[in-house]
C-alpha cells in the first residue's frame, strides 16, 4: 500500500492510460464515502486510451461488458494500492452522482448544449470510475473560467445534423432515430458530431474506433 499524493496516484493512473480529471475536497451534501477527504475522478487518457483498454483481457475474453470489467479491475487495483474505495458511475441504481462531482472539481462545467464540457476533454469527456480516499491532499489549481467562455462561435449549438441536440436540451429519441437513417452513419462510426464540433474535444485526440464503440453501445435495441 502507497501513501497517496495527487502526484503518484496520476503517475500509476497513467500507467493504465488513464487520467485525473479532477478532484475535490468533499463535503457531507456531496454524497461521498462517509470520512473521504479527497474525492478524484478518472476518465480516459488521450491519445491511447483505446489501443490500451482493447489488448486487455476483458476485450478479448468475449464476455460482456468488457471495458465496465476492466474499470473495476484496473481502478479497483488502484483502490487497493493507495488505500482508497473505488466508484464507478455503471453502478446502480442508485446512481453515483458522478456528474455533481465533476462540477464540483471546479474542471467541468455545463455547455451550451448543457453536457459536461472539461477544461482538456471538452465534451468528449467521460469517467470511468473514482478514488474516495481518507487524506485530504493537495489538489492542482482549477483554471478560472469554463472554455466555453471564450468561444465566440459555439459551434455545439448548430453541430447536431438531427436538430436533437442544442441550447434547449438533448431529445434522445430523436437522436436515436436519426441515427436509423443513412445520415447517421457518420455519427455512428466517428462519435456524436456536437461533441466533436467543440474546440477542446478537438484537441482531446480520441480514437474515432471508441467513439463508435459508445455510440453501438448507446444505439443498440
Amino acid at each position: 500500500m502507497s501513501t497517496p499524493d495527487h502526484e503518484g496516484i496520476a503517475r500509476a493512473a497513467d500507467a493504465e492510460a488513464l487520467e485525473i480529471l479532477g478532484g475535490f475536497h468533499p463535503r457531507p451534501a456531496d454524497g461521498a464515502p462517509a470520512g473521504t477527504g479527497t474525492l478524484l475522478l478518472l476518465g480516459p487518457a488521450e491519445p491511447g486510451f483505446w489501443s490500451h483498454v482493447t489488448a486487455a483481457p476483458e476485450f478479448l475474453d468475449g464476455g460482456a461488458d468488457p471495458l465496465d470489467r476492466w474499470s473495476r479491475r484496473v481502478i479497483g487495483a488502484l483502490a487497493r494500492r493507495f488505500d482508497a474505495a473505488a466508484l464507478y458511475p455503471f453502478d446502480g441504481p442508485p446512481w453515483v452522482p458522478f456528474q455533481a462531482w465533476a462540477l464540483r472539481t471546479g474542471r467541468a462545467w455545463t455547455s451550451p448544449v448543457r453536457l459536461l464540457v472539461h477544461e482538456t476533454a471538452g465534451l468528449l469527456v467521460s469517467f470511468r470510475g473514482a478514488l474516495a480516499l481518507g487524506p485530504r491532499l493537495a489538489l492542482p489549481e482549477a483554471p478560472p473560467a469554463s472554455p466555453c467562455a471564450a468561444c465566440a462561435d459555439r459551434p455545439c449549438l448548430s453541430a447536431c445534423p438531427a436538430d436533437a441536440l442544442g441550447a434547449a436540451g438533448y431529445d434522445v429519441p430523436a437522436c436515436r432515430a436519426f441515427l436509423d437513417t443513412p445520415g447517421g452513419r457518420d455519427c455512428l462510426e466517428q462519435g456524436c458530431a456536437v461533441r466533436r464540433a467543440c474546440p477542446v474535444s478537438r484537441l482531446y485526440r480520441r480514437d474515432p474506433a471508441r467513439s463508435a464503440y459508445h455510440m453501438s453501445r448507446f444505439h443498440q435495441p
